[in-house]
């Protein structure tokens, strides 16, 4: 079983779940920009963690034979903060680098006013830059939320098949279903999606346009998610090509309109020798 996970925040996460996902199947991942738990203060901060989605955290991703690719954004709950709005004009000179394989999250937390005309902005960039977008529905008033974020999709001219609408369920689905975006899900131990209630909206909507992510945020998450999916989808009658076009061949179609995501099948986890006693090779003063 090959797994790509579309949407997975390993900035929150240990090497025991890189190591763990690796044992699961996982071979490619995409982290988002989001919210890191304490607010950020400046522009500066921002540009401190896009540098890490890429270079610290492909490093670390490819030390246990995973390729890491990242999406890049003021995420919906920092759009809220005049310091953070800054960043907004800094982004175009990260929308360009070789592992960017898609503007996000971006879209509604709260649906404040603000948080609509940074969607609005970084879907632009979106359209300008050929790129996919990522975004999130907010988790309060969701049904509003999606129908909001749709009509703002429709208002800006990009093409639907660039756009997934992710943290969706049985509610929203249909209304992301009948737009021509893609559906994303979030699969949580306890809240939003699970691997059963998955496996109902897959039976009732199908394989095409979806993808399915474990997220595996600061919260109660789980990096392996997506495997339980898996193993849920094969419990209840879907076939391993099933399985393969939902959890690997439906976010290479996605990400890969980017034109950016180069996978390496292939890869295997990298030698982990020590380099003067740490497990990781550290750069210089």
């Amino acid at each position: 079983m090959r797994i790509f996970d579309p949407h997975i925040h390993m900035t929150s996460r240990t090497t025991d779940d890189y190591r763990a996902m690796h044992a699961a199947g996982v071979r490619a991942l995409v982290e988002p920009a989001f919210w890191l738990g304490q607010p950020r203060t400046s522009p500066g901060s921002f540009r401190d963690y896009f540098d890490a989605l890429l270079g610290w955290e492909p490093y670390r991703a490819a030390q246990h034979g995973i390729q890491h690719f990242c999406a890049i954004a003021l995420n919906p709950k920092e759009a809220n903060d005049p310091r953070c709005l800054p960043v907004l004009d800094e982004l175009p000179r990260y929308l360009v680098k070789d592992n960017v394989v898609a503007v996000g999250e971006i879209g509604f937390d709260a649906m404040t006013e603000a948080e609509e005309h940074a969607f609005t902005v970084q879907l632009a960039l979106a359209r300008e830059h050929d790129l996919p977008a990522l975004v999130h529905t907010p988790h309060r008033d969701k049904h509003a939320g999606t129908a909001r974020t749709l009509e703002i999709v429709r208002a800006d001219g990009i093409d639907p098949a660039l756009v997934a609408l992710d943290h969706l369920n049985e509610l929203t689905a249909p209304l992301v279903a009948a737009s021509g975006c893609w559906m994303g899900f979030s699969i949580y131990p306890d809240t939003k999606m699970d691997p059963d209630r998955m496996v109902s909206i897959l039976k009732e909507h199908g394989t095409r346009r979806v993808l399915v992510n474990s997220a595996a945020d600061w919260g109660h998450s789980d990096p392996l998610r997506t495997h339980a999916t898996a193993v849920a989808m094969l419990d209840a009658g879907f076939t391993e090509d099933d399985v393969d076009q939902v959890l690997w061949r439906n976010p290479v179609e996605f990400y890969g309109q980017s034109g950016r995501l180069l996978l390496d099948e292939a890869q295997h986890p990298a030698d982990e020798g020590t380099f003067a006693g740490n497990s990781i090779r550290r750069g210089g003063s």
